[in-house]
């Protein structure tokens, strides 16, 4: 136990010097004599130097990765999994942990560099270093042993139910089989189903491309671009389109739609009867929808077209 500890406080010291050597990494020269120097001579403070230089690395993979250094064991094990006990988990400081596993593929990176390989160090680097990480992360189990448990009871009992009923049992026959609530047989159908997925694996695309997850999946708390292309397009339509009407025409919409004015109310306004205010609203409607496709009416309401432009 104190040689752990006394590893992990070697790891984190050496961390923290790499925090202040991280804008070394666009030293090119620099960091090929280090290398140079390594490979020549083999001395143990050549190496040092050589770790040092290129641990702001590991911090790099583990962001790629989806962790960042703010994010706790248990916000991570909440959002990931599903929320149950186990010895990562809860095993102290989760982004130290991963780095301190970083720091070692690192090192064997470091230890295994091959200079006549034709690959750069830093590439070579990362690759042990992720391939590190995710060796560690896998070798967890990461749900708690009642868990595990009841996740493989229920596969068994599916099994034998399948030879029963000759056909996918239902959660309720599953409950009733095992003896347990239905919540449970849910729960550990869902323990079941969990995965690790890096947003560094790669996806085929159509036509043989191959993208990362991380360039794939959307963010859903963006704006679309198209949609903010169509909007203000159809809005730049719409003003132009009212620029070119009568003065009472654009008077009666603006009254109806912004004023949200009775046509009886736009009546008593302008001093005429309600039949004509309808009259010359159906014609303000036809003129607009002539205005934005002369060709054929537009599929959006004028209602939907006149809010947009405002």
């Amino acid at each position: 136990m104190n040689d752990r500890n006394s590893t992990q406080h070697r790891s984190s010291a050496v961390l923290r010097q790499a925090q202040d050597a991280s804008g070394c990494l666009h030293g090119t020269e620099h960091h090929v004599d280090l290398i140079h120097q390594f490979v020549t001579t083999r001395s143990p403070e050549a190496r040092e130097a050589v770790i040092v230089h290129y641990a702001p690395l590991v911090h790099f993979v583990l962001s790629r990765m989806g962790i960042s250094r703010g994010i706790s064991n248990h916000t991570y094990n909440a959002n990931n999994h599903d929320g149950g006990g186990n010895s990562f988990c809860d095993s102290g400081d989760f982004y130290g942990d991963l780095s301190s596993q970083g720091l070692l593929g690192l090192i064997e990176a470091v230890d295994h560099f091959d200079p006549y390989a034709g690959a750069q160090f830093s590439t070579y680097a990362i690759l042990r270093v992720r391939g590190q990480i995710l060796d560690y992360l896998r070798s967890q189990d990461w749900l708690s042993r009642s868990a595990r448990h009841r996740a493989r009871a229920v596969q068994n009992a599916i099994g034998e139910l399948w030879k029963i009923l000759h056909r996918d049992a239902t959660n309720e026959e599953i409950a009733d089989y095992l003896h347990i609530p239905c919540t449970e047989v849910e729960q550990a159908l869902s323990d079941a189903s969990q995965i690790f997925l890096s947003l560094d694996s790669f996806v085929d695309l159509n036509e043989g491309e191959e993208s990362s997850l991380y360039d794939v999946i959307p963010d859903e708390r963006q704006p679309d671009p198209a949609q903010i292309f169509e909007h203000e397009n159809l809005k730049e339509q719409v003003l132009t389109a009212l620029k070119q009407m009568s003065e009472k025409e654009r008077l009666i919409l603006s009254l109806y739609y912004y004023e949200e004015l009775t046509l009886k109310e736009i009546g008593a306004v302008l001093k005429i009867s309600e039949a004509r205010v309808c009259q010359l609203h159906a014609r303000a409607i036809f003129t607009l929808k002539m205005l934005l496709n002369p060709d054929q009416a537009v599929s959006r309401s004028p209602k939907a077209a006149i809010f947009t432009a405002r």
